[in-house]
């Protein structure tokens, strides 16, 4: 097996690719080996809160030189779905700038009375008049969409409350379930292959077995876990479903398999 059997080689940012503002070195020189021979990788995270621009700007600093289109958060994902399934509809967002862009790049329009979809992200800013809002338009009806369930998310100090637990709070005020679009959903990994791409050319590589690799084995393609974030080797190979591969970190594919 080479690198160059696969087309769409899907990054998890957050673990992967970094930890924190600090590149991961192995997986560094996996990506500048990946460019040299034509491959642009693309970057999948579940994180709503950033554009594109700003992740390509982060990348930057770490190293990496990637175009915008290369970058596909569950912001963009969200956006997309609504764009499939409620084009049209008026859209109440709780969320940060990466949402808020996405959502207007596909023509909605926001709104904080009487929306058609309510759309939640990971919002810092969060308040109870936000929630109580919210939860009063899903109770009128409104369709309830979620970027992700992450529950939980790590910071310097430990890990804080993620977007999941917000929306569990409404889940449980409405007893409306949301229709959850980031990992481990496919949706992420869907609107990669409709740039053009076959699964068997398409490959998921995190560190959170729930997340990344469940995104990938939910979705039908070739998965590989590194170690050193989220999810240890040990408690992967305890799974019922095992990820295509598993490696330490990056330079084990160099390794490993020929190039």
């Amino acid at each position: 097996m080479t690198k160059d059997r696969y087309k769409a080689i899907c990054l998890d940012l957050d673990g992967t690719v970094y930890r924190g503002n600090e590149v991961i070195p192995e997986t560094l020189d996996f990506i500048h080996d990946l460019q040299s021979r034509g491959i642009e990788p693309f970057y999948v995270t579940n994180n709503s809160s950033a554009t594109p621009k700003q992740f390509q700007m982060k990348l930057l600093q770490l190293g990496i030189e990637t175009g915008t289109d290369s970058i596909m958060t569950s912001a963009i994902a969200a956006a997309k779905y609504c764009k499939v399934h409620f084009d049209g509809a008026s859209v109440m967002m709780i969320g940060e700038e990466g949402l808020q862009a996405a959502l207007m790049a596909e023509g909605f329009k926001l709104t904080t009375e009487s929306p058609d979809v309510v759309v939640v992200g990971i919002d810092r800013g969060i308040t109870y008049e936000k929630l109580a809002e919210a939860s009063l338009a899903l109770r009128a009806g409104a369709e309830f969409i979620a970027t992700n369930g992450d529950k939980a998310f790590p910071t310097e100090k430990g890990l804080v409350p993620g977007n999941g637990s917000f929306v569990k709070l409404l889940e449980t005020t409405t007893d409306k379930v949301a229709t959850y679009v980031g990992k481990p959903e496919p949706h992420l990994l869907h609107f990669i292959q409709q740039k053009g791409f076959r699964k068997e050319e398409i490959i998921m590589i995190g560190d959170n077995y729930g997340t990344d690799i469940q995104a990938g084995i939910r979705f039908g393609i070739d998965t590989a876990h590194v170690e050193g974030g989220v999810t240890s080797a040990d408690v992967v190979k305890e799974q019922a479903q095992q990820p295509t591969y598993l490696f330490k970190n990056l330079s084990d594919w160099n390794r490993r398999y020929s190039l």
